[in-house]
């Protein structure tokens, strides 16, 4: 069965809103679990929340993760990320097309947009890159847990997504995927919310997105 998610619509904030009152709202927010270990080679699992809502003319998306390694390498944007400690959102718009968004603990991105095949897809210019607005804390290990721990908050423009045209998203209902992984790290993982029925490790594939519903 397709997961599903309701996203609340937060009809105070948007995309010029300070950062901290982006963090307070949050707070009160459902989070909700990415802890789908799809492939046996790689199965272990971090523990990783996320919360999503919107606002009138931004997506806010808050990661909350707790991990054995921590791995910032890549400092410019579309840097491979993918190899630190990541985390990504896929969504699509319409069925043939969809933005990739990954950050590293640290914020770095990288955003593409197009199909599942990987050759025909593109970087977003980096100027509008840069336009979404990132909050980011690293707790190191300790004592009393073995586990780092970071949290990494965003508000993501709506004009970031250059390919469509996003008005109102009150009502809509699209498709999207949230992940956790860390190709390089010392325990390589490919962690999912939405279930993905591939043999090898591979986010790329939209026939496995969920649904978000936008309240």
């Amino acid at each position: 069965m397709k997961k599903k998610l309701q996203v609340e619509h937060l009809q105070t904030l948007d995309y010029a809103s300070d950062m901290r009152d982006v963090l307070d709202r949050m707070n009160s927010l459902i989070s909700h679990r990415i802890e789908i270990a799809n492939w046996e080679d790689y199965n272990y699992v971090p523990k990783v929340e996320f919360k999503i809502a919107y606002t009138n003319d931004s997506l806010l998306i808050q990661y909350l993760v707790a991990e054995k390694d921590l791995r910032a390498i890549y400092n410019d944007v579309n840097d491979p990320v993918y190899k630190d400690s990541c985390v990504e959102f896929f969504v699509s718009f319409n069925s043939l097309n969809y933005y990739n968004f990954e950050f590293n603990c640290i914020g770095t991105p990288l955003v593409g947009y197009g199909t599942s095949n990987k050759a025909n897809r593109t970087y977003l210019a980096k100027d509008v890159i840069l336009s979404i607005k990132k909050y980011c804390v690293i707790n190191s290990a300790n004592g009393i847990s073995s586990d780092f721990t970071w949290q990494l908050t965003v508000n993501i423009p709506f004009s970031v997504f250059t390919e469509d045209q996003i008005g109102s998203l009150a009502g809509k209902r699209y498709s999207a995927n949230f992940y956790k992984c860390g190709d390089d790290l010392p325990e390589p993982h490919f962690v999912s919310w939405s279930e993905i029925k591939h043999p090898t490790p591979n986010f790329h594939l939209p026939q496995f997105f969920g649904d978000l519903i936008f309240k």
